[in-house]
């Protein structure tokens, strides 16, 4: 019961800060406001009051997991959070550690930290463990809860203070949405977040981007801005590791030679060195899987170079059977293309064939339809006898 009786208390200061907000919400959104903390409330008795697991929709499922999570590491929803001190010496190290991810994202945090102007919300960068390597953005130095957080080096992992966007962002590994009570401890209720995670050139999470705000109205419309500048940041990254070719990928009729198009790097004996998320889903690639780009795209890699010297883009057939656009990320990765012979065009067709009658496991026909070609014609060209 005293638990109970404590939510309570915690969701009638929750409710009289809404009460002052009631001059600049509307009086249907402020209804929703309030109806939406009464079932976030109901949730968190019927998780972590009860013990049981839920069979409503008050919150999303990944909040539940969190909460699992932070009861399995012994964690009480009313303990009061302790944030603790970062020394210098800490605060030079986790930098140090993480200045590439630092310098690629600092651009973005400018261009973010302009969106959120004027919003009491503010941004931070972490590392993979959820320590705060940088913060941009309107931190009220007078707000103890703003100061607590906004803090180089301090750990916000979810083990450390329990639910929030950054630590469910790295669990779940996708953007996140988090409004007061759906964070684990009653202490940190006053905030509301948004998180998306942040990949390398390779496909792994090696840190996330959060906007947090201070007893400010719900602004879910937030998490898709965290996502799409953490886009820009993974697009950042791979521009730096400065890859030989650097290609947009796209559907056709859907190249933008944007921030929203798939981005793969390509060294300079065709070997895929990076990729964003929007590439590896489109391309089929893994995480830290080693490939060529011969073994995704169906034709002679050397072609995708040429893309930069005539400023074009191309329909590129995959392994898969499907297609996709391709064009250079810039013009000026001609004076930088390698300069070695092409293989002889024979060379190139016998590489091709090979490649899809291992795609088609041996199977003729199939291999034939992968190449556009007819089977009389591949079996023409597999035969050992045939004239050059």
């Amino acid at each position: 019961m005293r638990f109970i009786h404590r939510i309570s208390q915690v969701e009638t200061r929750r409710q009289r800060n809404i009460k002052n907000l009631d001059k600049i919400i509307p009086m249907q959104s402020l209804s929703a406001a309030k109806d939406r903390l009464t079932r976030i409330a109901q949730a968190r008795q019927w998780v972590l009051g009860e013990g049981r697991a839920l069979t409503s929709p008050w919150v999303e499922s990944w909040i539940e997991r969190s909460w699992q999570r932070c009861l399995s590491w012994g964690h009480q929803p009313q303990t009061a959070v302790s944030f603790g001190s970062v020394s210098d010496a800490h605060v030079r190290r986790v930098q140090d550690q993480n200045q590439h991810l630092v310098h690629a994202a600092s651009a973005e945090l400018d261009r973010l930290s302009r969106a959120i102007a004027g919003t009491r919300y503010f941004a931070l960068l972490t590392d993979a463990q959820g320590t705060v390597i940088d913060k941009r953005g309107d931190i009220d130095a007078l707000d103890r809860s703003a100061k607590d957080i906004a803090r180089l080096g301090l750990d916000l992992s979810e083990r450390s203070i329990g639910t929030t966007a950054i630590g469910a962002a790295l669990a779940e590994q996708q953007p996140i949405w988090l409004h007061r009570g759906e964070h684990f401890f009653q202490n940190t209720h006053v905030y509301s977040c948004a998180g998306a995670p942040v990949f390398d050139p390779q496909g792994q999470c090696v840190g996330m981007l959060d906007l947090t705000g201070v007893d400010v109205p719900e602004r879910p419309e937030l998490k898709h801005l965290a996502a799409q500048s953490a886009r820009s940041i993974e697009n950042a990254l791979l521009r730096s590791s400065k890859p030989e070719l650097l290609l947009h990928v796209n559907w056709p009729g859907n190249l933008q030679g944007s921030e929203n198009d798939g981005l793969i790097g390509l060294d300079a004996e065709g070997l895929i060195v990076g990729a964003n998320v929007q590439a590896r889903q489109m391309l089929g690639l893994q995480v830290h899987e080693t490939l060529h780009a011969s073994d995704v795209f169906a034709i002679a890699w050397q072609t995708l170079f040429d893309l930069p010297q005539h400023g074009q883009s191309m329909d590129a057939p995959l392994w898969s059977g499907l297609r996709v656009q391709a064009q250079a990320a810039s013009s000026s990765l001609a004076s930088r293309l390698p300069t070695a012979v092409a293989p002889p065009l024979k060379a190139v067709e016998s590489d091709l064939i090979r490649r899809a009658m291992q795609q088609a496991r041996g199977n003729v026909a199939e291999a034939a339809k992968r190449l556009g070609i007819s089977r009389a014609t591949l079996y023409r060209k597999l035969s050992p006898t045939k004239r050059s």
